[in-house]
């Protein structure tokens, strides 16, 4: 059976190069008086708060741990770095969230094999999203039309007609700045950056049964992506590469809507960066080990403040067995929910154990793009935060741990942010 994927010809960034027109003639707001004025790139520039985000202003902090280093592994060094401004999504990608961009990949390979693909006028095929909406996928019309999506007959529960979740892959393309930002690169064709890769999107459900060997999980396993219950929960089960694809979606699906209002496309959504990540996470607070600001897991009243594995395993104490809502518990001082525990979060960040030796004091960030073919040790990337199953230690902010780009964990997410400036009271930006 051949594996469909869809590129996003529909929602890139097109940059067109009109003629030269005179100074001062209609549709231009230049004074024709031979003087230079300027030209802006895009007649209107506006974008109200992103939603579900929050701005997190520029500052200085003190990168690493800020109580003793108990592993004595020294890969975390305490240092004085400074970040710029950015804004981050309040609370982790939750599966309602991540349930658009599964279904937005599901739909436009469908759309493509029943034809819903109309011209532009630039020459280009465009699928034609409104037809998109009205497929019925109950119908036997269009079951037989999206065979190619449909498992197997040896695939089939008691015959059903199902989708095949392996073929719901997202085409994504990327330009690598770091490389072509070399000098020895100067030279190069600019197809040499580009990075194409087809990627699986739906979540890896078993892995809520593989991460724990002789326990009973598989009601999670069936239940947690599908069942509406836990639409407000993050999405676990996703890997490294899958979260960067959310994010590079999620950036199209942005600028293809600005676009289609005259407007100038925006930054790209991305993962923090490992720095941004924990300025975050201490939400002003520079030397505290924990995002609420204290010493201690529990408050005044004997309450836990996050969730992960109190005590001896006490799971349950803190009011989640599991995993709970992306919005439980108070937020940070940033009003960021789940900095600590609930499930780790993925950083774009190598881990590289004396990482913090070199790396630069302004926006401090080490990246390394691994290839299939790179050793294991190329593609651990940085998770920080702990989860549910954790113990204390690992909610620290300054507590640093990893994962393999490729691999899925039923206590692993992520959260987005994008380089925009602040706003003004009244949804103005700055």
């Amino acid at each position: 059976m051949k594996s469909f994927s869809f590129s996003l010809i529909a929602v890139c960034a097109i940059i067109t190069f009109s003629g030269c027109g005179k100074a001062g003639s209609k549709g231009s707001s230049l004074p024709n008086d031979g003087q230079l004025h300027g030209v802006a790139p895009a007649s209107k520039w506006s974008l109200p708060k992103p939603p579900g985000m929050v701005y997190i202003p520029p500052g200085t902090f003190h990168m690493g741990p800020s109580d003793e280093d108990v592993n004595y592994a020294y890969t975390a060094r305490n240092k004085s770095v400074s970040i710029s401004g950015f804004w981050m999504d309040a609370t982790e990608i939750t599966n309602n969230e991540y349930r658009q961009f599964t279904n937005w990949v599901r739909d436009s390979i469908a759309a493509k094999l029943m034809g819903f693909v109309k011209q532009g006028a630039d020459g280009n095929e465009y699928l034609d999203w409104k037809k998109a909406k009205t497929i019925k996928w109950g119908d036997k019309a269009t079951l037989e039309k999206i065979d190619a999506m449909i498992h197997t007959p040896d695939n089939r529960i008691n015959g059903l007609k199902e989708i095949d979740a392996s073929k719901i892959v997202y085409h994504s393309e990327t330009f690598d700045y770091k490389e072509a930002a070399k000098l020895e690169n100067a030279s190069q064709s600019r197809s040499k950056f580009i990075v194409k890769k087809d990627i699986k999107v739906y979540p890896d459900s078993l892995c809520w049964i593989r991460d724990f060997a002789y326990s009973y999980n598989e009601p999670m396993a069936k239940r947690y992506f599908n069942h509406p219950a836990f639409g407000n929960y993050p999405v676990v089960g996703v890997s490294w590469k899958q979260a960067t694809a959310f994010c590079e979606w999620r950036t199209h699906y942005l600028n293809s809507y600005l676009e289609s209002k005259k407007k100038s496309p925006e930054s790209d959504f991305r993962l923090p960066t490992e720095a941004q990540w924990e300025y975050a996470a201490r939400g002003g607070r520079s030397q505290a080990p924990y995002p609420w600001g204290g010493y201690y897991l529990r408050n005044r009243k004997g309450c836990l403040l996050a969730n992960f594995k109190p005590g001896r395993g006490n799971y349950p104490e803190d009011g989640g067995f599991y995993t709970v809502r992306a919005d439980a518990y108070w937020p940070n001082d940033f009003g960021l929910y789940n900095m600590a525990g609930n499930v780790a979060e993925w950083t774009s960040s190598l881990y590289y154990e004396g990482g913090y030796n070199f790396q630069h004091d302004m926006n401090p960030d080490i990246r390394w793009n691994a290839k299939d073919t790179d050793p294991p040790r190329m593609k651990r990337k940085v998770l920080r935060g702990g989860s549910w199953k954790d113990v204390g230690y690992f909610l620290q902010t300054g507590t640093r741990n990893y994962e393999y780009q490729d691999t899925s964990k039923s206590y692993i997410g992520f959260r987005c942010v994008i380089d925009l400036p602040a706003q003004k009271k009244g949804g103005r930006r700055k």
